[in-house]
């Protein structure tokens, strides 16, 4: 009886970790999407406006991870906070939250403003350096905007509701698609700006999303109780330094997974066009996958941190044995699918034949590391909930940059085994972050609850 008894409030688990990490995914979808229509938009504007959409887009989503990051420390003490029935913290926590992600918006805007002026110190052609100055300098006045936005997506979360993600994802982009459109060809009398219309578009959707959601905040009887904007609070330091020291080694973590891709690129592309073309290829289908596992952890992060605000020790691990149990079925469906398909899926990229074959081939490691890479999401989602963040941040180091790049560079580059050896490099990044990160919840989850 007790064993039937588990086992259905294991499937119970699974249903509302899948419920909550639905609109998850179709939001991260919808972030994808903005990447391939400002693509779309600047590819048939031509293509230097393209290559300085490309520089652009680089240089602000490689840094912004780290507010993005930081700012998810929000999701695992909301839920907790929420498990444990003191929902009235929740206000004051969130008005401090605001706050940070202010400030966070305010270092970037600077960031985004001197960037540009050492496009050429970093070795971008001359041609494409104008281009991508205007995108960065017509981007920034949105990024406050997007940092606010994530708070409150934050908090929507931890309270269990992630439908506004989704809504307002894909309402933006019917917002930038024609407005994009219009401002970088110049339509209804306007000037055409080229790529810094597309960044002037970007910060127009930006700011839409986020009034969007402070109205439905402000409005929402779901929240109403939470007294959000009840009154106005000045900065305190205690509340942002809690959220820095949990959020902070988030941020750094996603950083370092994200420099490791950017940076295989890179040296990737040294080794000419074709090899270059064939990695972006498999990439970009390997990220598509990756957007599922991404969700599931999200949901996890709030499932266990709700377990933990109601101290329940065996609820807790089901919320993260329901996490594990999605991935590996969703993980194996997309290795599945790159093993017999990853033809069919080159083919709707290109038509160069030594590119398709070498994008063909790379498909196949990226099916090797589906599973390690969604394990070792979703471990990072569940030491989340637990605000176990500072050692799976070293861990990560470790894994991507004391395992993962040496190795790949070495074999890529130093024997020869070209994009190849590079792939070879982030499966055993992937994998030692999966075993490490595995052990790491296994190990904290014994002792979280006593301490919090």
């Amino acid at each position: 009886m007790s064993a039937s008894v588990s086992r259905a409030r294991l499937g119970g688990e699974v249903r509302a970790t899948a419920t909550l990490a639905l609109p998850l995914v179709l939001g991260h979808v919808s972030t994808g999407l903005i990447g391939f229509v400002d693509n779309v938009i600047a590819g048939h504007h031509g293509t230097q406006t393209l290559a300085s959409v490309t520089v652009g887009t680089a240089l602000l989503w490689l840094p912004m991870m780290v507010p993005i990051g930081t700012l998810i420390s929000l999701t695992a003490s909301v839920s907790q906070l929420d498990g444990a029935q003191r929902r009235d913290e929740i206000g004051p926590l969130f008005r401090q939250a605001l706050w940070l992600s202010l400030g966070l918006g305010a270092l970037m805007f600077a960031f985004l403003s001197a960037v540009p002026y050492a496009l050429a110190a970093f070795g971008i052609a001359p041609d494409i350096i104008p281009g991508a100055r205007d995108f960065l300098h017509g981007i920034r006045w949105g990024v406050p905007a997007l940092t606010l936005f994530f708070c409150m997506r934050y908090l929507s979360e931890g309270m269990h509701w992630t439908l506004p993600t989704m809504l307002l994802g894909f309402g933006g982009l019917l917002l930038l698609a024609p407005l994009g459109y219009v401002l970088t060809f110049g339509r209804f009398g306007l000037p055409e700006m080229g790529a810094g219309g597309l960044g002037v578009a970007s910060a127009i959707m930006m700011w839409a999303q986020a009034l969007a959601f402070a109205a439905y905040l402000w409005n929402a009887k779901r929240f109403a109780p939470l007294r959000l904007f009840a009154h106005f609070e000045w900065p305190r330091l205690a509340p942002i330094r809690q959220l820095l020291r949990t959020g902070l080694p988030i941020g750094i973590t996603v950083l370092m997974e994200g420099s490791l891709f950017i940076v295989t690129a890179l040296l990737i592309a040294r080794l000419g066009a074709v090899p270059a073309a064939a990695h972006q290829i498999a990439i970009n289908v390997a990220a598509l996958c990756f957007m599922i596992p991404m969700g599931v952890a999200e949901a996890t992060t709030v499932r266990v941190g709700r377990a933990v605000g109601r101290a329940d020790p065996q609820g807790m691990r089901r919320a993260a044995y329901a996490g594990y149990v999605i991935v590996l079925l969703t993980q194996g469906l997309s290795a599945i699918g790159l093993l017999l398909g990853h033809d069919a899926v080159v083919a709707l990229y290109t038509r160069d034949a030594a590119v398709a074959a070498l994008a063909g081939t790379l498909l196949l490691y990226a099916a090797a590391f589906q599973f390690p890479d969604g394990i070792q999401v979703l471990s990072a989602g569940a030491l989340r909930g637990l605000k176990d963040t500072r050692v799976p941040m070293w861990l990560a180091a470790f894994s991507y940059w004391g395992l993962g790049m040496p190795l790949g560079a070495g074999l890529g580059l130093g024997l020869g085994w070209g994009p190849q050896g590079m792939w070879l490099g982030l499966i055993l990044g992937l994998t030692a972050a999966a075993v490490l990160m595995g052990l790491r919840f296994r190990h904290s989850s014994r002792r979280a609850l006593p301490v919090a």
